[in-house]
């Protein structure tokens, strides 16, 4: 039976990196960063991915890696999903990691770069791919250069190198090489830009498209302990509000109706709890349950934090709308992710083509 439980080598992780996201990436840099046109905040990548060695957790030692696994990373996820943190972790530590991963012995170099926190590298796919979506790229290779156009691609204007996906396999591209242009997010802590390829040189370093899939299915893995972590930080910061917020000269927090919303929030984050450290423990261990449990806990961890986003707004009152306050910050990383690699609906008709449940 699958452990759960979160090891004493993990709490230690998320005690060091909640450390440094508290004293390096409180809310209100958040918001101020938001208003930058860096599309990251570059001392928090540095320490996060280079001095705390996050960058390189899933990584095999003999690459340049901590030799950890996707458990650990997702203790990682979790913290970054409560700081709303604006770096390119999920697009390069996760998804690109998992693609050269997969990629094996071609992907090397890149990979231990990766791994050491020295390059940003991101799949160019849009944002909203699925796992087990049809990818259609539009990229085409024309004497070993890419031409064509990727649109919505998460951290793309961080990017030293682009993981471009093309009808061959996929192919390593200098970002520098490549037009790079932003588009308005919801999310300003996790930026989209269009990318487009006017004849690029590119080295390929997977064929097919199974090293895409693979770093998919461990984005949307990863993705939901990022939720998890937002929905609880969602959940803490609303009942220490209710705790202190007095109305009719009773605290906000002792009206019944309210508790029993929160009730129901703290059950619903317990089950994302559980489905997102069990899709990281397939990941981690290469089960084969794993497709399921991925597609499992993206269809419950987006609607859970996109609730607790919104029970965190609506329950602070008058101060949860406003710019001020960090509520909108995770309302909006809510929204965004619960559309990132697949809907919730995806995700659901994915989950019963899997365990062979009748379409409707």
């Amino acid at each position: 039976m699958t452990n759960l439980l979160y090891s004493e080598i993990e709490d230690d992780l998320r005690g060091g990196v909640r450390r440094v996201l508290d004293d390096r990436c409180p809310w209100t840099d958040v918001l101020a960063g938001i208003e930058k046109d860096e599309p990251y905040d570059a001392a928090l990548w540095q320490a996060v991915a280079v001095q705390l060695g996050c960058a390189g957790l899933p990584v095999p030692e003999e690459h340049g890696g901590a030799g950890a696994s996707w458990r650990e990373t997702a203790v990682v996820m979790e913290e970054l999903g409560r700081a709303v943190a604006p770096v390119p972790f999920l697009s390069s530590a996760v998804l690109a990691t998992a693609a050269l991963l997969a990629a094996g012995e071609a992907g090397g170099d890149l990979l231990a770069e990766l791994a050491a926190g020295e390059k940003i590298a991101v799949v160019a796919v849009p944002f909203n791919t699925a796992p087990r979506a049809p990818l259609g790229t539009s990229v085409r290779v024309e004497d070993g250069a890419l031409t064509g156009t990727v649109t919505s691609v998460a951290d793309g204007a961080a990017a030293d190198v682009l993981l471009v996906p093309a009808p061959d396999g996929l192919y390593a591209v200098d970002a520098a090489d490549a037009r790079r242009t932003p588009v308005t997010s919801l999310d300003m802590t996790r930026r989209l830009c269009d990318i487009a390829l006017p004849g690029v040189p590119a080295r390929r370093v997977a064929e097919g498209d199974a090293a895409v899939r693979a770093a998919l299915a461990a984005g949307a893995a990863m993705l939901a302990s990022e939720q998890l972590g937002l929905a609880e930080r969602c959940l803490e910061s609303t009942v220490e509000y209710l705790k202190t917020r007095y109305q009719f000269g009773r605290p906000v927090g002792s009206y019944q109706g309210l508790k029993h919303r929160l009730a129901d929030l703290w059950t619903s984050v317990t089950q994302a709890r559980a489905v997102a450290r069990y899709a990281a423990s397939c990941l981690a261990s290469g089960d084969p349950d794993t497709a399921v449990a991925v597609a499992l806990a993206q269809a419950h961890c987006s609607a859970v934090a996109v609730k607790a986003a919104e029970e965190c707004v609506q329950m602070h009152g008058g101060i949860g709308f406003t710019w001020e306050h960090p509520a909108h910050l995770y309302l909006k990383r809510a929204k965004s992710a619960a559309i990132a690699l697949g809907t919730p609906d995806q995700h659901r008709a994915a989950l019963a083509d899997l365990v062979d449940l009748p379409s409707v």
